[in-house]
């Protein structure tokens, strides 16, 4: 053998360990960014989820307002204007007026929690 041949053959290994060694470190890391991006669409989605859960909140609250203002408004109208007309609480119109608008949206209200919870 001649003495270049040991040292070409002793450089040649040096880069294909580097390139070697280069791709087990990319492995590495591609596996790691591959965790991470699992990690984050995760937390991505239970952020959506828990966004999406005080949204469904805050329009619950407001159509519970909403119907609220709907249910009582005509009662409180119809109260102010009879004793506005001179009327009494005790007449029979005023009673069985005052039955509807209380009865007709605890029915209401009833089947609707009736409804939901068979849905749950």
């Amino acid at each position: 053998m001649t003495p270049g041949a040991g040292k070409g053959a002793a450089g040649g290994d040096t880069p294909l360990r580097s390139v070697a060694a280069s791709l087990a470190d990319a492995g590495r890391d591609r596996a790691v960014a591959h965790r991470t991006r699992r990690v984050v669409m995760a937390s991505l989605g239970v952020m959506q989820d828990q966004q999406a859960v005080r949204k469904r909140t805050r329009s619950v609250a407001l159509a519970a307002l909403v119907l609220l203002l709907l249910v009582t408004g005509p009662l409180i109208w119809l109260a102010v204007d009879y004793f506005n007309s001179g009327g009494h609480l005790g007449d029979l119109n005023t009673e069985f007026s005052l039955w509807v608008c209380i009865l007709c949206p605890a029915l209401l209200a009833a089947a609707l929690v009736a409804g939901w919870l068979r849905k749950r």
